[in-house]
């Protein structure tokens, strides 16, 4: 149920009526009270062009939604319904019109307007302004992570072997002594022990760099695109002509 509270503070925040899908019906202008109770039963919507025209709209069944009222009505309805003076007073009669084009059984109650701004001879123009801020978000997360693999390294490298050669020689004065030494027919069997280099392979571990996350901020632009209200004010019979 709307209170007298609730709707003061749409009145402060120059709220809007909309319709139960969102559509802008046009501004909040006045709400009415029972007289007996106090409790409020009528708002009044500005339409038209700077908000000229204004039509009644039962609360009953209303809702707030932030700063706006959303009412079980559309556009259309709204728009067409009578023409009532908001003059601060409706008369049953008034309201018998309104509840027959809303399709709403009424009683025979009269309602005085029950919130206006007009506290004192000057009017009071607002309009909202866009205040942007940032705030710092976790975007996401980076690790440094170690994993090993295997690759195969080829090298060459030289190796010695020992082969065996035959070498004769013709007996000489030089080494006649060594020939004519032991018996002069025999058997004789000599034995040579051949070598070969082959490759020993060694792993060692050995650091090759150092890695590091490091953080740095960079600046972009990101713009913001709102929209924001103004109230305007229009006169009607007066002659504003500055001089």
């Amino acid at each position: 149920m709307l209170t007298a509270e609730n709707i003061e503070a749409l009145l402060q925040n120059s709220g809007n009526v909309l319709s139960p899908d969102g559509t802008k019906i046009g501004s909040i202008g006045e709400v009415y009270a029972d007289d007996e109770t106090g409790q409020p039963e009528w708002v009044t919507v500005k339409t038209g062009l700077f908000g000229t025209s204004e039509s009644f709209v039962p609360l009953e069944g209303a809702r707030i939604e932030g700063n706006d009222l959303v009412v079980p009505y559309d556009k259309d309805l709204v728009k067409d319904a009578p023409r009532v003076d908001a003059d601060g007073h409706l008369e049953p009669a008034e309201e018998d019109r309104l509840y027959t084009h809303y399709q709403r059984s009424g009683g025979t109650r009269t309602y005085t307007d029950a919130a206006s701004d007009a506290t004192d001879d000057a009017m009071t123009r607002s309009e909202e302004q866009v205040n942007v801020r940032t705030e710092k978000q976790a975007t996401g997360r980076a690790r440094l992570r170690k994993y090993v693999t295997t690759e195969n390294v080829t090298q060459t490298v030289p190796v010695q072997r020992e082969e065996v050669r035959l070498e004769r020689e013709p007996i000489t004065d030089a080494n006649r002594g060594d020939a004519m030494n032991g018996p002069d027919i025999s058997e004789d069997e000599h034995e040579v022990t051949l070598h070969e280099e082959r490759p020993v392979v060694e792993k060692e571990t050995v650091p090759v760099e150092r890695v590091r996350l490091n953080k740095e901020a960079v600046t972009d632009e990101a713009t913001v695109d709102e929209e924001v209200r103004k109230e305007h004010i229009d006169t009607e019979g007066v002659d504003d002509t500055r001089r």
